[in-house]
């Protein structure tokens, strides 16, 4: 079997970054894809293959990305934000909400401005949140216009990014069940009912 050099699990996306020497690289793929494959396939993981070389730059790539994130969003200079991503730091939720002892652990930051940090990311979360429900809301006034629909269903399909009648008008039935588990009846005739306007 090929040689592993490091692997990298992304438990959100159920996938593994499986980092191996160049060398090898031929054997863990197998012909045709048959090796990958198949430990996808036996593990239920997705299996990404990738060479050191091919790693480093993943990395690179995405450290350069939060690290941005953090100096256009939280409005600080680049040596804090590489210091937030050297420590771990990769979305706004987690400066936001780690315990506060946990951020007092890095060197380079005193506690005024671990607790800067901390406002600066929560208001942001904050202020998303109350455009995201604003936008929920419109949305739910236009979906209530289709007769059958009730608030919570108008809700969980906004909430979804199914926000016009027109978007529930263009779903099929299996994908309304899915987004909301209401019986295939109503569904269907959601859906035939959102589409009404197209054959006036």
């Amino acid at each position: 079997p090929a040689e592993v050099s490091s692997i990298v699990v992304d438990e959100e996306k159920h996938s593994m970054d499986v980092v191996i020497e160049e060398e090898n690289l031929a054997q863990a793929i197998g012909r045709g894809g048959q090796n990958v494959r198949l430990a996808s396939e036996l593990s239920g993981w997705e299996i990404n293959l990738m060479t050191v070389e091919q790693s480093a730059e993943k990395n690179e790539q995405e450290f350069a990305k939060v690290r941005d994130l953090f100096v256009s969003k939280l409005d600080v200079d680049a040596e804090v934000a590489d210091i937030l991503v050297q420590e771990g730091f990769n979305t706004l939720e987690e400066v936001a909400y780690v315990p506060l002892e946990e951020m007092l652990e890095i060197e380079s930051f005193d506690e005024a401005t671990v607790n800067e940090l901390r406002s600066r990311a929560r208001n942001l979360l904050l202020t998303a949140a109350i455009a995201n429900e604003e936008q929920v809301g419109h949305n739910i006034e236009d979906l209530l216009k289709i007769e059958g629909m009730d608030e919570d269903t108008a809700r969980t399909l906004a909430g979804k990014g199914v926000g016009t009648q027109d978007a529930v008008a263009d779903l099929d039935t299996e994908e309304l069940v899915e987004l909301t588990g209401m019986d295939g009846e109503r569904a269907n005739q959601l859906i035939m009912t959102a589409r009404a306007p197209w054959f006036v």
